[in-house]
């Protein structure tokens, strides 16, 4: 899991069950389904990167285990990229992972090429510069995961929403501090599932299909 400032060094807010770590030494993350299960690649120690926990990338894959074949994802401050490789490894057919850190979108990119895979793209870059302007097709799936206690989702919800970044029937998977509500939505996201682990609440959301289409 990430947790990072976009123009500030990483730190994490909640101990890892997906990665092992010693100081200096980096981080491992292990692939939990799909093609590449228990592949195991590394990361480079960026200041606290954490992927996301095993358990709770198992419970966001079920839920979304229909429409994760043939899909497209962003997976933004991907750090480890546990998130985006998932989804690949499970069958999507492009995930684009999205960080600030230079060192971890050079070992993104490695991973990538170290797994075999010409269907992830690995972007450096401030993500709501990237979220800015929207230049391509939007997607079925957004995993957004950002550094807690910065107020990252007021800014990037909206931004999601208002230049179209998810398909109509997409989906969006938010993380944030259990502390807190659940940040707003715009009326056309129908939240489908929410779980609490401890400091961390997960929700996925259906982005609503345009009037007159079925699902």
């Amino acid at each position: 899991m990430t947790r990072r400032n976009s123009s500030g060094p990483s730190f994490s807010n909640k101990p890892s069950k997906g990665a092992t770590r010693s100081k200096g030494a980096g981080g491992e993350l292990r692939i939990i389904g799909g093609d590449w299960r228990s592949r195991k690649l590394r990361f480079p120690d960026a200041g606290g990167v954490r992927p996301t926990p095993a358990r709770t990338r198992e419970t966001l894959f079920n839920w979304l285990s229909f429409h994760i074949a043939g899909s497209d994802c962003l997976d933004l401050f991907a750090g480890s990229g546990a998130l985006g490789l998932e989804a690949l490894s499970r069958g999507a057919a492009q995930a684009t992972l999205v960080d600030n850190n230079a060192a971890l979108a050079t070992a993104l990119r490695g991973n990538l090429r170290l797994l075999g895979s010409e269907s992830g793209t690995a972007v450096c870059g401030d993500v709501c510069t990237y979220l800015g302007e929207r230049n391509r097709q939007p997607f079925d799936i957004v995993f957004m995961d950002p550094p807690f206690h910065q107020g990252w989702l007021t800014t990037l919800i909206p931004l999601l929403d208002s230049q179209g970044w998810v398909k109509p029937g997409g989906w969006v998977y938010v993380e944030h501090e259990s502390d807190l509500p659940s940040p707003g939505a715009p009326a056309n996201w129908q939240l489908h599932r929410q779980k609490t682990a401890g400091q961390v609440t997960y929700c996925l959301y259906r982005v609503a299909q345009a009037a007159g289409r079925s699902e």
